[in-house]
């Protein structure tokens, strides 16, 4: 959208003036006048995106229009990195030699000529879109008193088939049609919201209007209206529709002059027809956050079992009714996969014998299927079209293959693509730029989202606001497009903090039409041709084809994806260096790079350099001269040392880098390698992420220079010395900040005294792999501490007694000798919370007791390693909430004693949905076999072969996820 585009580069803009550049004054004055004409432009943005973006009735001029403002700001946004680009080389420090100074002047006054033309020519271009705008007639948002026009109108339309369907067409909605009904009719006497959220096209407005036609709940109410309030509404209109279906459905007469009434006299009106009334409002497809305040005075509290029923695609919506009713929240999900090939049977074969799918079409349909992803609205809409087609294999293949033309163009489709564009058009233009970004990872993919809101803030998505950290309000973003059924969470923290994220294949579809249209980002494909991106702004690659950079013409390319793994050609280095100057975003995750060029720092805009996972070995001296480096990403690299040019890279705010050996077995010591960082430490007062550091090489000295970090989130130091305590803790104490520790010695032996004298305030992760004499006094007052893992720390004294009253622990792991006691108890009442509990490797305990009312909330177990323990513990049958249970290289005697046809205790654990017993097999960290015993009681119940198999995929895959695997290589 234009308004994305101009938006942002008015901010741009904003901020270069404001930032100490070395400006000419002519220079400064065109910049300020560019921002100024943008500004007065802003007020007609909306209105015109609107016309741009409709249907095929928008004058082709508008569309131009459009093109030519976003493609200008395209233009500011290069002159001005430009600009950056030109001061900070000739203020380089590195220039001494006075030659080479005149030559950096020269060379200067010619580039400065050079922007100072290219910026009177934007001022000329922006004069003449301006001028064309009145020729078309635009409004403000003022002047339009609202966002109606026709797209709205027709939006209605599209709405009618999920109003009148009939119930015999419905699948899938048993359950949450059961609960609803069961909220409208029973409950509180208090006036209630009930509100079903989620996504478009997953029929919210299908199963509340089955519901709402029920006569069950037509017959328990006195009087019943169904509204549809969608994007364009008043809450004038709202009321009369209101009066006028309650007259209606009563034969009642029509208040006299209704029309003319005010909206004060309208809610007056409702409030009394009401107020002796059980009534049902259901308004359908909310938009507005504060839509709850504007109904609540008509819908009186009349205390007789009366409710509101709303549907909306935002979840804050449906929270924000909680300001004055109580509120009961159905999150409609998507369909499961036998549901979705149903409901694709019954739409794509409702003509045919039995509605079954020919036997040779069935491989075909089950990938339409999988391409749907549970949307009913897209397996209707996909199972219609293919009802009117031959039921052939070309014809189903041409649909698998040319699904993302189909959508664009084929008519009973393209409402499909509307309602899901809906959501996207609703957006803030900041956020539209952050939805976009989705686009950029390939299909099905998900994203971890420290990866994704990083690159967001380096891309200048993300405004700046106050106190809070860019990261802080990166991550409010991604929350809201949660929230408004956007963007589907996929990984959740044991901390509920969100990990991996990903959205829906078919808005997926929209996302990279819309991206196509904007120039946001050209997809690389295997198969792609060369050719001509235009105006791209990003590139996203996933081909290794030597051609895969000859399509990239322009300049303008401000950041590059590589998601191949196959080999990079020869040269792909150094085309990027030769052709993208201009890089912010550099991410080579996973690939087959096995290199940095010395030349690295002429990339001086570069913010986020992505190197996880690669082969690279080492990086150039020259990674100094990248002074607006954010992040630094080096996890599972071999780089070992950092050049001491790191100091020079004050704006870096994260710096990850550790190799973790999977080849051989887990040791708390040898398994993982951090990088050495010799000198310079201090300088780096921006970083709030640092892990994995080895701590020896830089001695004490590089100890005390981290109180200088006063900034740090997270902290990583690997062989840490005995000698190193004091300073530890007094750089420790001075960060405030800090919510991540993790701290290994040198040796297993190495005994680190951890006595601070404050303990960190806000500490939520905390990894100690040393021999510690006592149990810190500070760690059983860590209020908001939720996980907690403690190895080689040869406790004499249960630390289970320090540690059960923590109010917020989810997670506890006790490894490697950490407890050199018999007995671990676990007390009545101790650890409120604890949702994981993992006991490896503990080589005296020989009996583990849990008394009842004792982990109440356990959902995980893991046992792993422990020779001395025979039985079971017996506590075991009081966690009714335990979900999973693992025992690892468990001795013979206790594997016995759980056998579901012998053992004697397997009573114990027989509750139990899923219980995994593991041997290790071979030298590396996951050469398990696994043999699985499921609870007799529970198999129906939770569909045990799905969850079965899903969980032993993530246990053969554990390095990426340890949800259900005691190992950690942290």
């Amino acid at each position: 959208m234009a308004e994305t585009a101009v938006l942002f580069v008015i901010d741009q803009v904003y901020k270069l003036l404001l930032e100490e550049f070395t400006f000419l004054a002519r220079i400064h004055k065109e910049f300020a006048h560019i921002k100024d004409e943008l500004e007065s432009i802003g007020a007609f943005l909306k209105d015109a995106d609107t016309r741009a973006i409709g249907d095929g009735d928008t004058s082709e001029g508008i569309k131009v229009w459009v093109k030519q403002l976003r493609e200008v700001s395209f233009r500011i946004e290069d002159v001005i990195d430009e600009y950056i680009y030109l001061a900070q080389r000739v203020h380089h420090p590195g220039c001494i030699a006075s030659f080479r100074k005149i030559g950096h002047l020269v060379k200067s006054l010619k580039a400065r000529h050079r922007i100072m033309s290219e910026i009177e020519d934007i001022n000329l271009s922006i004069r003449g879109i301006k001028e064309r705008s009145e020729r078309y007639n635009f409004q403000s948002l003022h002047e339009q008193g609202g966002s109606t026009g026709t797209k709205v109108d027709k939006w209605h339309d599209h709405r009618l088939s999920s109003i009148f369907i009939e119930e015999s067409e419905v699948v899938g909605f048993e359950s949450p049609r059961d609960e609803l009904v069961g909220w409208l009719l029973e409950g509180a006497a208090e006036r209630t919201a009930i509100s079903v959220v989620g996504m478009g096209g997953l029929g919210k407005t299908t199963l509340a209007k089955l519901v709402f036609d029920s006569q069950n709940v037509t017959g328990h109410f006195d009087c019943c209206a169904f509204i549809i309030v969608s994007q364009s509404y008043t809450i004038r209109g709202l009321l009369i529709e209101m009066i006028e279906q309650f007259c209606k459905e009563t034969l009642e007469p029509l208040p006299q002059n209704m029309h003319k009434m005010d909206e004060k006299t309208l809610i007056t009106e409702v409030r009394q027809y009401l107020q002796q009334k059980r009534y049902l409002v259901f308004f359908d497809d909310v938009w507005k956050l504060d839509f709850s305040d504007e109904i609540e005075l008509a819908m009186p509290n009349n205390n007789k079992g009366s409710r509101i029923i709303i549907t909306t695609r935002m979840m804050h919506v449906a929270e924000f009714f909680k300001k004055a009713f109580p509120v009961r929240v159905q999150s409609l999900q998507l369909l499961p996969p036998n549901k979705a090939w149903e409901l694709f049977c019954k739409k794509t074969f409702r003509y045919e014998i039995d509605q079954n799918c020919p036997l040779e079409l069935m491989d075909m349909s089950n990938e339409i299927v999988q391409k749907c992803k549970g949307l009913p609205l897209a397996i209707v809409a996909i199972g219609g079209l293919l009802s009117t087609k031959a039921k052939t294999m070309i014809e189903w293949k041409k649909l698998t293959r040319n699904l993302s033309l189909e959508l664009e163009c084929n008519a009973h489709l393209t409402n499909l693509t509307k309602i899901l564009s809906l959501s996207f058009d609703d957006l803030p233009y900041y956020l539209k730029a952050c939805m976009l970004y989705f686009g950029v990872y390939p299909e099905n993919n998900s994203i971890s989202t420290g990866r994704l809101t990083r690159q967001w803030i380096a891309e200048g998505f993300v405004k700046n606001e106050g106190k809070r950290t860019l990261e802080e309000v990166a991550k409010e973003y991604l929350t809201e497009l949660i929230h408004r059924s956007l963007v589907q969470v996929s990984k959740l923290g044991c901390d509920g903090k969100i990990k991996r994220c990903q959205v829906h294949g078919l808005l997926r579809e929209v996302i990279m039409r819309k991206m196509k249209d904007l120039s946001f980002c050209h997809f690389v494909h295997e198969d792609d041709q060369p050719i001509e991106v235009g105006l791209a702004r990003r590139l996203s690659i996933a081909t290794s084809s030597k051609d895969v950079l000859s399509c990239a013409v322009h300049l303008s390319i401000r950041a590059v994806h590589i998601f191949e793994k196959g080999e990079l050609p020869e040269d792909f280095m150094t085309k990027i260096f030769a052709k993208f100057k201009h890089l912010k975003v550099l991410d080579f995750e996973d690939s087959s790079l096995n290199y940095v060029p010395d030349n690295l720092g002429n990339f001086l805009h570069l913010r986020y350099l992505n190197l996880r996972n690669t082969k690279v070995q080492a990086l150039p001296k020259s990674i100094g001269n990248l002074h607006n480096l954010e992040t630094l990403d080096l996890r599972q690299t071999i780089v070992h040392q950092l050049p001491s040019e790191i100091k020079k890279l004050t704006k870096l705010r994260h710096l990850s880098a550790y190799y973790r050996n999977y080849e051989t077995d887990y040791c708390a010591i040898r398994t993982t390698k951090g990088v050495v960082v010799k000198n310079g430490i201090e300088f780096l007062t921006s970083l709030q992420n640092l892990y994995f550091v080895e701590a020896d090489h830089g001695e004490l000295d590089l100890i005390e220079k981290l109180k200088k970090l006063r900034q740090l989130r997270r902290l990583g130091l690997r062989r840490v010395r005995r000698e190193f305590g004091n300073a530890l803790c007094a750089s420790i104490v001075e960060m405030k900040e800090l919510e991540s520790l993790n701290i290994t010695a040198v040796s297993e032996d190495e005994i680190i005294d951890l006595n601070f004298i404050s303990s960190p305030p806000q500490l939520r992760w905390l990894n100690l792999k040393a021999r510690l004499q006592k149990l810190p006094d500070w760690i059983p007052k860590l209020q908001y501490l939720v996980n907690l893992r403690l190895c080689l720390s040869m406790l004499e004294d249960d630390p289970l007694k320090s540690l059960k009253n923590l109010p917020n622990l989810l997670r506890l792991s006790l490894c490697d000798n950490a407890y050199n006691g018999e007995i671990l108890h676990f007390e009545e009442r101790g650890f409120p919370k604890l949702k994981k509990l993992l006991l490896a490797h503990l080589n005296r305990v020989h009996s583990i007791i849990i008394d009842n009312e004792a982990l109440l909330d356990l959902e995980y177990l893991s046992v792993e390693r422990i020779s001395t323990l025979k039985k079971v513990p017996f506590g075991i049958k009081h966690l009714t909430k335990l979900k999973n249970i693992n025992f690892s290289d468990m001795p013979t005697e206790f594997v016995e004693s759980i056998d579901p046809n012998k053992g004697k205790f397997y009573c114990t654990i027989n509750h139990v949905p899923l219980v995994f017993i593991r041997h290790k097999v071979g030298p590396k960290i996951d050469d398990y076999d696994t043999l699985t015993i499921h609870s007799s009681s529970k198999v129906s119940n939770i569909k045990v072969p799905f969850f079965s198999n899903h969980i032993m995929l993530l246990l053969s895959m554990h390095r990426t996820s340890n949800a259900y695997n005691g190992v950690m290589h942290y």
